[in-house]
């Protein structure tokens, strides 16, 4: 049993240090808060951004944190509402004023507590409501970056991360001056001036490109004209491009059919085609012969037609025997066209 007391020790020891570090950990993380606290409301105009559980902060200094968000009971101009806990120890004065900020390029943001001028020694009261008139919604980074969207275009990420981050520490009036804002603006505007006989070659060629467009006014005024006239044209006659692109279908499906009632006969007809050629080659030599002698023949058998649409028939040579009962059987002499006729030669 003595033997375990030490170990039985050092795991006691072990665990409430791991408890203690884990609750301080969850705490930092939940941004819980110690001690008694307060709470108070504020009325804004817009709270885009701000969760609960969000810093408030008095001169940087984290005094407590935004507990619920919601709407004012008006109904025709309702506000944004929200509850933020403060130290009890921290009394805020009755002119304070409640700011949202950013804390960072991510997005989080903190509610920022400040005094304002007249409070008269008067200080707040548990559950009061800080007026819309002393707060201030979070700085509009889309209208803020905006402006100087032309100048991120050009820069690196990094450097737009550091501008966009000094930017709105400056209007948030956190942290830098705007001396220093401009002197950072000017580096950058310094490294684009390096870049100017880019600039220039670019506004060289676009002065060329609007130079040469305007040269053409007249040319692009008639192109425009007509491109109207040729919409207004189709617009007139859509019902007929409709019926027309109807009487195409039809004719693509009466041609597809017909495609595929040809195409078995187009397919004997090929094989037939093979085979004929298979046998013409087989026979190369009397196909030879043949149109060796076609002309010669063919020449001979025009001759019968070259006096007219008609064909002429020569008697180039008749000969005969005559039997009679008393005569006998006679020979008949040879007879028929000259020797030499061009028709019998």
């Amino acid at each position: 049993m003595r033997g375990l007391t030490a170990p039985i020790v050092k795991l006691v020891v072990f665990a409430m240090v791991t408890i203690l570090a884990s609750y301080v950990l969850l705490a930092t993380i939940t941004n819980a808060g110690y001690g008694d606290q307060t709470t108070y409301r504020a009325q804004f105009t817009d709270v885009a951004g701000l969760v609960a559980g969000d810093e408030v902060r008095i001169a940087g200094v984290r005094v407590g944190q935004v507990t619920d968000i919601g709407l004012t009971d008006d109904r025709e101009s309702p506000m944004a509402e929200i509850g933020i806990e403060v130290a009890s120890d921290v009394r805020l004065p009755s002119s304070v004023q409640a700011t949202i900020r950013y804390r960072n390029l991510v997005g989080q943001r903190y509610v920022a507590l400040t005094e304002g001028d007249g409070s008269g020694g008067q200080t707040l009261s548990a559950d009061d409501v800080i007026p819309v008139a002393q707060t201030k919604p979070a700085l509009d980074l889309t209208v803020l970056f905006g402006g100087f969207q032309p100048l991120f275009q050009a820069l690196s990420p990094d450097d737009v991360n550091r501008l966009s981050y000094e930017l709105i520490q400056v209007f948030q009036g956190e942290g830098g001056t705007v001396q220093s804002l401009l002197a950072h603006v000017g580096s950058l505007t310094n490294s684009l001036a390096d870049k100017d006989q880019v600039i220039g070659s670019v506004i060289d060629n676009l002065t060329t490109v609007v130079g040469t467009v305007a040269a053409r006014d007249q040319q692009l005024s008639d192109l425009v004209v007509s491109l109207q006239q040729f919409v207004s044209g189709l617009a007139a006659d859509r019902d007929t491009i409709f019926d027309s692109l109807q009487t195409i279908d039809g004719l693509a499906a009466t041609t597809s059919q017909f495609l595929s009632d040809a195409r078995p006969p187009l397919a004997a007809d090929i094989t037939a085609l093979g085979d004929l050629s298979t046998n013409l080659a087989d026979s190369g030599d009397v196909l030879e012969g043949f149109l060796q002698l076609a002309p010669t023949k063919i020449d001979l058998i025009t001759r019968t037609a070259v006096n007219g649409s008609w064909f002429n028939f020569y008697l180039c040579s008749a000969s005969g025997v005559v039997t009679l009962p008393v005569v006998g059987t006679t020979q008949l002499p040879p007879g028929g066209a000259p020797n030499g006729s061009a028709g019998c030669s």
